[in-house]
């Protein structure tokens, strides 16, 4: 990409936050959605709306969407779908800014990956960051606790697979387009949606043996009309999000970009204070503090 194109930091800042601003509200009224309908079909119903809307698109202004290399998207679509299935998943059990501090833990595991797996050099500056974000992640699943669930380590693996995307992204498929990446990113989730679907509707579990994982284990139900409704508000606010942190991406630095994506987390807290009163306790709001201090060294010393 050429300097002219990276020529607007203030833009893409804007940018960047607003994407985050939507996602962290939007993200928030799917407790709404898990009261009623199960995670597959939600991704399901989702995906097939927005990649018809991509498609669309692209016919319209002639985007490309074949991919160049079937096998690089093909293996970035599955890193990137997985992990947002176990983020969604585990919506259902926590708040939006509990969820996200473990999905952005992933610039933890893309160090570690790098430098255990790849033979990346890291400097003592990103280990520090290691160490402040992964207690950041103690602190937000207090693992010490008797009543912690399962599903608190959902977003954590959300943030692994979140990782090996970047990571795929990067060295994989940097000759694809916005729309190829985007429609395998939704196909992706379609392929969950209505395996996981089929697979519970044919398996189901009663309510008693779901417990915390009824939003998880759902299969296929009928839908009300304003559960359709927070399904199109998720299908529009994503597809708006999506769009302005491509674009975000388009016109700054990566590195510059990322430290404002950790926005998210005071969207999301935000809204659930405001929408549900729902507040994290001080030892959460500590862990989220770390990760986010994490993250932005982290990014910071990948200039």
């Amino acid at each position: 990409m050429s300097e002219e194109t990276r020529s607007q930091p203030l833009f893409g800042l804007v940018l960047v936050v607003m994407a985050m601003s939507i996602i962290g509200l939007i993200d928030n009224f799917v407790v709404h959605i898990a009261a009623e309908v199960g995670l597959w079909q939600f991704h399901a119903i989702r995906s097939l709306a927005l990649c018809g809307i991509i498609w669309v698109l692209a016919r319209g202004f002639g985007w490309r969407l074949r991919p160049v290399s079937w096998g690089a998207v093909a293996a970035r679509s599955f890193f990137f779908s997985t992990s947002m299935v176990l983020y969604f998943g585990s919506l259902g059990a926590m708040s939006v800014a509990q969820a996200g501090a473990g999905l952005f833990s992933s610039p933890i595991f893309v160090l570690l990956i790098s430098a255990l797996i790849l033979g990346t050099g890291i400097g003592i500056w990103r280990i520090l960051a290691v160490a402040i974000g992964f207690a950041g992640v103690l602190l937000i699943l207090k693992p010490w606790s008797d009543s912690v669930s399962v599903m608190a380590v959902l977003p954590v693996l959300a943030g692994i697979f979140y990782a090996l995307n970047g990571i795929a992204t990067r060295r994989w498929c940097e000759a694809e387009s916005t729309g190829t990446l985007l429609m395998g990113l939704f196909g992706g989730l379609g392929v969950w949606g209505v395996l996981g679907t089929i697979w519970f509707t044919l398996n189901p579990f009663s309510v008693e043996v779901a417990g915390d994982f009824a939003f998880f284990t759902r299969g296929w139900v009928p839908i009300s009309g304003p559960i359709w409704g927070w399904i199109a508000v998720q299908i529009v606010g994503s597809l708006m999000a999506v769009a302005m942190l491509t674009r975000g991406y388009q016109v700054t630095e990566v590195s510059f970009v990322t430290v404002f994506e950790y926005s998210f987390l005071i969207f999301a807290g935000f809204w659930g204070i405001v929408l549900f009163g729902v507040v994290p306790d001080g030892m959460a709001l500590l862990g989220i503090v770390l990760i986010i201090t994490s993250g932005t060294i982290i990014a910071l010393r990948s200039r």
